[in-house]
């Protein structure tokens, strides 16, 4: 299973995602794809994003049990510790 949420997509964007994935909220897609699709739809929305953001959460073999990666400018960046993936926050001048 796979989610990815997007704020402040472009239209074009959003309706490439459609196509693959089911749109339950605004900007949430989900959908369940192999490895390789979920990789090609996350480089459409890398050359796509323009000025807005995006995540994937998508489960994986970690302690965690998923995994996540992030594209455009936000606050919320990800970052490892110890092995685990968890969200630092940049200081609102930086974001």
């Amino acid at each position: 299973m796979m989610v990815i949420v997007v704020e402040n997509a472009p239209p074009r964007l959003r309706g490439r995602l459609a196509a693959w994935l089911l749109e339950v909220r605004a900007g949430v897609f989900v959908g369940d794809y192999s490895a390789r699709t979920r990789t090609r739809i996350w480089e459409q929305v890398e050359g796509a994003i323009d000025n807005g953001d995006a995540v994937m959460i998508w489960r994986a073999p970690t302690d965690q049990g998923y995994d996540f990666a992030t594209v455009g400018k936000n606050r919320r960046m990800p970052v490892d510790f110890d092995g685990l993936k968890l969200v630092a926050f940049a200081p609102k001048d930086e974001a």
